[in-house]
This record gives structure tokens, C-alpha cells and sequence, in this order.
């Protein structure tokens, strides 16, 4: 089963659209996102551009401010700490990477935590993993819907995570084992990583190199979920960590790129916006 994010979005979007009706019908306004784009990185500028998209087509105000490369670190925390600020925004996104002179950590951790509708605020990170309420990381997130909407069982299943990042791996993983999976964490250093991987009931792979995950890595029957957005070198076009071509056969579910785990990542930090939304509103504890 090859599982179409783009579908599996556009669902999601349609239950966001449909409650933020609801919630400017009581509340008299819907939830603003801020995007804040540092230079002029063409995969950024692409992100933030869908995420625009996405954000008007379930019907939030949507703004993106965009600064040069050259801005200042003190700039960029003092706009954020503006946005902290206004009653009036409810979600702030700051697009990563930042350039090198910026240093990332301390412009996430600036962003209130109740505004982080990414889930990289070390508050919400420690909320996730002592089971508090928190807002969860936007890929993880859906990586569990993509499960879910395949019918894959998680409970009492191996699940292998390749990558071991703030962003995806470690969360995933965190969020496999609340469903009551046997989390192992890899990295490309593991030993007998092929090994490892093909026992996998559950194959994440998010390390960002082109098609890493090949055939032997498979198990079969296994649910293949891949994060990674590449540039295959050889013909140019985005690909993911895994050969798809060289795996689809041999798993039972998996996700393709481009048209995956992207789309999904996206209409998660709608309902993530909405969400930050709803908390201010006291409907959400």
C-alpha cells in the first residue's frame, strides 16, 4: 500500500477548516499564523509558500514576514519577542535552517511556548516525553496518522527509527512507544544497521541521505515511513532516504516522496495552529 500524504492532508485540512468556522463563529476571529523567513533559500521559500497556501485554504489569517540573510540574531529575537507579545497571533513559525550567524536554539527557545505551533520549544519537548500536554511536533505527528490510516497495528510491534534528531527521530520514537511499540533508535553508525532495520515490524527513516535505506533494510511485510526530501544525484529529482523503487515490493505500507510525509507535516501544523488557537480560548487544557 502506497499511502498518499496528499490525501491523507487534505482530510485533515477539511476537519481544521471546519473548526475554524466554528471557532470565528464564537470567537469573532481565526487564528492568525505568523511564518518568519530569514534569505532566500529556495527549498524555504518553497516551504513557506505552501504553508501559506495551506494556511488560507482553512481559512486562518496568515503572515509571512521575510528578512534578509544578513539580519541580526537581536533582530530576529526581538521581532519574535513582538509576536510573543500580540494577543492577536496565536502561532509563530520561524523556517529553518537559519543562516549560520543566527544561532537556532536560542530562536526557538525565544518563541513562547504556547505560540510554538512546531513543537521545537524545549518546554514542549519535556511535556511530550513526561506524557504532559504539550503540542506535538508537526512530522511526528503525522507520522502516527499515517500509521493509523493504513491500519497498521503499533501496539506490541518493533519499530526501527533512523535518525536520532530533536525534530523527527527522537520525537517519533517517543511517540511509538506511547502507543506501546518496542522503540530501537539507529543512526548510520549502528552496528549491523541492515540487520537491525530488516527486523523492523516499523521502519522510520529520517537521516537525510538519498536513498540509504535499500532492500536488504526491509523486512518483509514491514510499514516503511520516510521523512527525507532529497536530491537523488544522479538525475536530479527529489527522492527520499529510501530506494522506493528498490523497497515498495517488499513492504507493506509505505510512503513515497515527494507526496508523502511533506504534505502531511504541513496540515499537521494547521491543526497545530488551530490548537495553540483553542488553548488561548480555554477550550483545550
Amino acid at each position: 500500500m502506497i499511502i498518499s500524504g496528499t490525501e491523507l492532508a487534505k482530510e485533515t485540512k477539511q476537519d481544521v477548516a471546519r473548526r475554524v468556522a466554528e471557532a470565528k463563529e464564537k470567537y469573532g476571529r481565526a487564528p492568525h499564523l505568523v511564518v518568519i523567513l530569514v534569505g532566500e533559500d529556495p527549498a524555504s521559500q518553497s516551504y513557506v509558500k505552501g504553508k501559506s497556501r495551506d494556511a488560507e485554504e482553512v481559512g486562518f489569517k496568515n503572515t509571512t514576514i521575510v528578512r534578509p540573510a544578513e539580519t541580526s540574531e537581536k533582530e530576529i529575537l526581538d521581532l519574535i519577542a513582538e509576536l510573543n507579545a500580540d494577543n492577536e497571533v496565536d502561532g509563530i513559525l520561524v523556517q529553518l535552517p537559519l543562516p549560520r550567524h543566527i544561532n537556532e536554539d536560542r530562536v526557538i527557545e525565544a518563541i513562547a511556548k504556547e505560540k510554538d505551533v512546531d513543537g521545537f520549544h524545549p518546554g514542549n519537548v519535556a511535556s511530550l516525553w513526561q506524557k504532559l500536554s504539550c503540542i506535538l511536533p508537526c512530522t511526528p505527528k503525522g507520522i502516527i496518522r499515517f500509521l493509523d490510516k493504513a491500519g497498521v497495528e503499533i501496539e506490541g510491534k518493533k519499530a526501527v527509527v533512523i535518525g536520532r534528531s530533536n525534530i523527527v527521530g527522537l520525537p517519533a520514537a517517543k511517540l511509538l512507544l506511547d502507543r506501546n511499540a518496542t522503540v530501537t533508535i539507529a543512526h548510520s553508525r549502528t552496528k549491523d544497521l541492515a540487520k537491525v532495520a530488516s527486523e523492523a515490524d516499523i521502519l522510520v527513516v529520517a537521516i537525510g541521505r538519498p536513498k540509504f535505506v535499500t532492500a536488504d533494510m526491509v523486512g518483509e511485510g514491514a510499514a516503511v515511513i520516510d521523512v527525507g526530501v532529497n536530491r537523488d544525484p544522479e538525475t536530479g529529482k527529489l527522492c527520499g532516504d529510501v530506494d522506493f523503487e528498490a523497497c515498495k515490493d517488499k513492504a507493506s505500507v509505505i510512503t513515497p516522496v515527494p507526496g508523502g510525509v511533506g504534505p502531511m507535516t504541513r496540515a499537521c501544523l494547521m491543526e497545530n495552529t488551530l490548537e495553540c488557537f483553542l488553548r488561548k480560548m480555554g477550550e483545550i487544557c
